[in-house]
């Protein structure tokens, strides 16, 4: 069975323990007698005379006081309900106090709670009214006795209706009334114990799904190869979280993505595929059954060969670049190096982004298979085009005087190129919004249609766009729509 586990069954051991704790304390409470009970205790019995206390010297000079004793008596309800007058069972008095051979040579109450019925006393004996004691309520007498040692026996006689008198624990001053019965104090340890013993095992246990909901399968993620460091590590966490899912990442460019889930849902009919295509801005026209998910806003840079040390760029200047205007870098103040363009293919969505947000325009044709000679002898620059982001990172830190675009966490560790301002503006997260930086667009994910709500798909769309995902997306130099700030900007589009 699946739910016998160690956690559930001290659950449930508890729960019953609790159960047969409350259903006993209510069995007790109906079943058992409300006694009525009147206890009695010696807070303090002392010799005052001179013989066996000659220091104290209250009684100099009268013999028959030298054996003198003070005796300080409790007298309480500590029954369940109170007593009446009428419960006492002696006729002319209601209790008796016998001191045994010690005889009372007067006597007091403190604290009484009775008027107008006086104390008497004789030979060894004090006689209390029939005193009204509402439960938990007392009175203390202050006897002066003689003829006796003192912690000779002190007893109380008489009788209580449906109840009975009896000596209680003395308790002194210092000592602290237990708040709890014995059994009670049981009761909580257990109760405590399996409580403890049930959050150990839990704390210990690493098999909690994560809050957002696993999901089991496998899922492909395909689309943008700028996107692809941050969904590689997306995919990690997520394996990590759910240890029946597998998340590969497949990545050939944007438009690449978008056509290959476009082909496979029509395939599959009804059955939506299992598959999520990233895309560095939105999709062509002429897909309506794929549904898009913000994920966030993407900032791109272009980069340099380190051999020119050129470090911001004019937009007019890049736009002169990449009509072909500038072929040596020696016209806009660097080296004498030519210029060499290193871009993206038809499928990137980094290019089209740069195209619609930077030049205004496309690029020009290619013009080279290997980036360094011209296979088109008209054309004024060296342009080629390479698949992926990384290609075109590494090509550009390999050739002298190289430039091409890459989305912004991709360039930071990467030796031989640096990134470039335009007009003076740097890519930066944080000013996202407020800065004229024009290279940036937004992360779209793509699904065919609505995936189904059990679905790995739908549990990693929700995992990547509103979930743990953001702190990974955040870490790579993204925006997150689902934050504050990401919602203004991805909601202006």
């Amino acid at each position: 069975m699946d739910w016998v586990s160690p956690e559930n069954v001290i659950a449930v051991v508890t729960a019953l323990l609790g159960v047969v704790v409350t259903f006993g304390v209510l069995v007790i409470e109906r079943r058992v007698p409300r006694r009525k009970r009147i206890g009695y205790r010696v807070q303090l019995d002392t010799p005052v005379g001179e013989r066996d206390n000659p220091d104290v010297g209250l009684f100099h000079g009268q013999p028959d006081m030298a054996d003198a004793t003070l005796v300080l008596l409790r007298i309480e309800n500590d029954g369940a309900v109170s007593i009446g007058r009428e419960d006492y069972q002696l006729e002319e008095h209601g209790l008796t106090v016998e001191f045994g051979p010690r005889r009372v040579r007067a006597v007091a109450a403190t604290e009484a709670p009775f008027t107008g019925a006086a104390l008497s006393h004789g030979g060894s004996q004090v006689r209390l009214p029939k005193v009204p004691l509402n439960r938990g309520q007392y009175f203390k007498l202050l006897a002066l006795l003689t003829g006796g040692p003192v912690d000779t026996p002190v007893t109380i006689s008489g009788g209580i209706r449906d109840g009975d008198i009896h000596t209680n624990h003395s308790t002194t001053l210092d000592d602290t009334p237990p708040t709890f019965s014995r059994a009670a104090r049981a009761v909580t340890v257990v109760l405590t114990a399996c409580v403890m013993v049930l959050a150990t095992i839990i704390v210990i246990r690493d098999d909690a799904p994560p809050p957002m909901g696993c999901a089991h399968g496998t899922l492909t993620v395909t689309g943008s190869t700028a996107f692809a460091p941050v969904l590689r590590d997306l995919a990690r966490q997520y394996e990590e979280d759910c240890e029946d899912a597998t998340v590969l990442v497949d990545v050939h460019g944007s438009t690449a993505g978008i056509r290959e889930l476009a082909e496979r849902g029509a395939e599959a009919g009804k059955t939506a595929p299992s598959l999520i295509a990233l895309s560095d801005g939105r999709k062509p026209d002429g897909y309506p059954q794929l549904r898009e998910n913000m994920v966030a806003v993407s900032l791109f840079t272009l980069v340099l060969n380190d051999d020119v040390p050129v470090r911001d760029l004019s937009l007019d200047a890049v736009r002169r670049i990449y009509r072909g205007d500038v072929v040596n870098w020696s016209q806009l103040g660097g080296p004498d190096l030519a210029v060499r363009l290193v871009s993206r293919d038809a499928n990137s969505g980094t290019r089209e982004v740069f195209q619609r947000r930077v030049l205004g325009r496309n690029e020009p044709a290619n013009s080279s298979r290997d980036c360094t000679h011209k296979d088109d002898t008209e054309a004024t620059v060296v342009r080629c085009e390479l698949d992926s982001t990384d290609q075109v990172l590494a090509t550009v830190a390999a050739l002298p005087g190289a430039i091409g675009y890459t989305e912004l966490r991709s360039g930071s560790g990467l030796k031989g190129l640096h990134r470039i301002a335009i007009d003076g503006r740097h890519p930066n997260v944080d000013e996202i919004g407020s800065s004229p930086y024009p290279y940036r667009e937004i992360e779209y994910a793509y699904t065919w249609g609505v995936p189904p709500a059990d679905s790995l798909t739908s549990s990693f769309l929700t995992f990547l766009s509103r979930g743990g995902g953001q702190s990974v997306i955040s870490t790579h130099g993204h925006l997150p729509c689902a934050t504050p700030k990401g919602l203004k900007i991805c909601g202006e589009g």
